[in-house]
């Protein structure tokens, strides 16, 4: 995803190290089989272009699921991931389904918040069932914008949030996980103010922090973190790591980024153009019915 205030690693791999990789990776995760007490992480990615089909075998050697946006992505104005749900389903992928949120700019000041969030929900859950997603699957609104939220942004997001609801899909948020200066050395958290202005609302969080830490950086080789350890307890998804990075949150893991400052899929490097985000989820279908509700 673009980000307003936005970012992966070189990885090549030799046959040994894709038996290795194989051996780290089942079914996308980088753990061993838990036991039924412990929690499990999955690997998955995002961007805001289709990878292409003849990518997408070397992407699930590592990948359990992908975002799949169902407008166009930030900053872009088509998308190209409409119509692939089924060449994706076909290779194994989950799905962590995304909507472009609007910008405060576009909440104001002569529309209605309100009704741009109800608006906004209808047409998600349209596209939703043109794509083939069932009813319950979990729809985040991809809200870019950080800090605390101003009162347009809050109504829109909880109309958007009450429209998903009713129109029998599930909402999520992606959102930062980072503070955010307030001044006087306070700081807020978007998941949180978010979280505690709901009113009693269910929302599923995907979070960004790409910070290090609590972010490994760019990597794949590592032990996958679980989604709480970002920072966000809550947190059902954590973006770890963006493309490009964002080097005020990523000086010290810079090294496990490209030398271009991407962050690339193993087997793919800058030649291929297959830059990417990370994430790690608790589910290997974050939208789906596996993933029935949010950390408390």
């Amino acid at each position: 995803m673009q980000k307003l205030y936005s970012p992966f690693l070189v990885l090549l791999f030799t046959a040994a190290g894709l038996a290795s990789l194989g051996e780290r990776l089942s079914n996308g995760s980088q753990m061993a089989a838990p036991s039924k007490d412990v929690a499990r992480s999955y690997l998955g990615f995002d961007r805001n272009t289709y990878p292409g089909d003849a990518a997408l075998g070397a992407l699930r050697t590592a990948f359990s699921f992908c975002g799949y946006w169902l407008s166009s992505p930030p900053g872009e104005s088509s998308n190209t991931w409409q119509g692939k749900r089924d060449a994706l389903r076909s290779r194994g992928f989950g799905f962590l389904v995304l909507f472009n949120g609007r910008l405060d700019k576009e909440l104001t000041p002569v529309v209605n918040p309100m009704t741009v969030g109800k608006s906004d929900a209808a047409i998600a859950i349209e596209a939703a069932r043109k794509e083939g997603f069932p009813a319950g699957t979990i729809i985040f609104l991809d809200q870019e914008e950080g800090g605390r939220m101003l009162p347009e942004q809050r109504a829109y997001v909880y109309a958007w949030i009450d429209g998903i609801n009713a129109g029998g899909y599930r909402a999520g948020v992606y959102c930062s996980g980072i503070p955010a200066k307030e001044g006087r050395g306070a700081t807020v958290i978007t998941a949180n103010d978010l979280r505690e202005n709901a009113e009693g609302r269910k929302i599923i969080f995907f979070i960004y922090n790409d910070s290090c830490p609590p972010s490994p950086g760019c990597t794949t080789t590592r032990k996958l973190p679980l989604p709480g350890q970002s920072g966000i307890a809550f947190a059902s998804v954590w973006q770890f790591a963006q493309s490009p990075r964002r080097p005020e949150f990523t000086s010290t893991c810079r090294s496990s980024y490209a030398a271009d400052g991407n962050c690339y899929a193993p087997l793919f490097d800058a030649a291929d153009g297959i830059d990417l985000d990370l994430d790690t989820a608790t589910s290997p279908d974050p939208s789906s019915d596996l993933l029935t509700a949010a950390p408390e």
